[in-house]
């Protein structure tokens, strides 16, 4: 009797069964600034008669739209699907009509969603066992992050997508996003020298893993199902770390048998450049200077965990 109750809990934790699971707001999917604006400035009634008035218009993309149309295409007619994208919003059912009707215009196949009218979502990314929480609440996103889950709050950018590409080029971070941030923290306490030192010391000792290495660990399990040169998905790594610190990232990701298509060490030159040659769809970074930095070159997801967003006393 014991185990079956542990057996129907792990089911209701992950009631998806082996696809990656992504959960994104309305906001970060569709732009719905003219809307956020009434209701920041007019309450939710206003926002409410706003939103069924104008239900039959079409809403535009958002920032995270190319990103989620490149995902759904990875599931293929006639296979089982490798990824479910689940719609998380602060609307009622009621408003939330309008989003659902973008849904259909755009043909996305996004089957399941959440509202809450007005309360977090970051609850139900738990419940639906999403490997990653995309949202423009940074509130929510914290929450989530708090939770264990992989989540970034996306940035306002105004660059162009790159949807003209049928590839999926995702990058991150490494430090506070895809390992800890134990690393990070020397940095920010005894300086450069002892980072690079501590880094030599410890080329051998794998990291631990930070909030984005489940779902790195799904990406690439979906690119080893493709034979060798073939994969529709690519990684990325764009670091501000540079030799001698690159071993121990080398190290680290060869411990976890975790692939990453391309490594940069930037050994802190700004990061925008080569996020675009790279043609990233999204870019996750702890730090909102690169985050802000990025986001005038390609989508950018803020990921507010570790020592880089620890509020300093005044």
């Amino acid at each position: 009797m014991t185990t079956d109750k542990v057996n129907l809990h792990t089911a209701a934790a992950h009631p998806f069964h082996g696809q990656l699971v992504v959960a994104i707001s309305s906001r970060a999917l569709f732009d719905l600034d003219a809307s956020h604006q009434i209701f920041e400035q007019q309450g939710v009634e206003a926002y409410h008669h706003y939103q069924v008035a104008h239900e039959e218009e079409v809403l535009s993309p958002g920032i995270a739209f190319p990103l989620v149309t490149k995902l759904l295409a990875l599931n293929k007619p006639d296979s089982e699907p490798v990824v479910e994208v689940i719609l998380l919003s602060r609307n009622s059912a009621d408003t939330g009509l309008r989003i659902f009707n973008a849904i259909q215009h755009y043909h996305l196949d996004i089957r399941r969603a959440a509202f809450t009218r007005g309360e977090s979502t970051h609850r139900y990314v738990a419940a639906f066992g999403a490997h990653l929480f995309l949202s423009a609440n940074p509130e929510d996103v914290r929450s989530a992050l708090a939770a264990g889950y992989a989540a970034a709050t996306i940035l306002p950018s105004a660059v162009g997508s790159h949807a003209a590409s049928p590839l999926l080029r995702i990058a991150f971070d490494g430090d506070a996003v895809l390992f800890a941030d134990d690393s990070e923290r020397i940095y920010r306490t005894e300086g450069l020298d002892a980072f690079e030192r501590s880094e030599f010391l410890s080329a051998r000792q794998p990291m631990s893993g930070g909030p984005f290495k489940e779902f790195l660990s799904m990406l690439h399990r979906i690119q080893s199902s493709y034979p060798e040169g073939e994969s529709p998905l690519r990684t990325a790594l764009v670091t501000a770390r540079s030799a001698p610190a690159h071993e121990r990232v080398i190290r680290t990701l060869r411990a976890w048998k975790i692939r990453i298509d391309e490594a940069l060490f930037l050994g802190g030159l700004p990061k925008g450049e080569f996020l675009r040659a790279f043609g990233a769809d999204i870019f996750f970074d702890d730090q909102k200077g690169h985050c802000e930095s990025a986001s005038q070159h390609v989508a950018t997801g803020h990921v507010p965990h570790g020592v880089a967003n620890v509020e300093l006393p005044p």
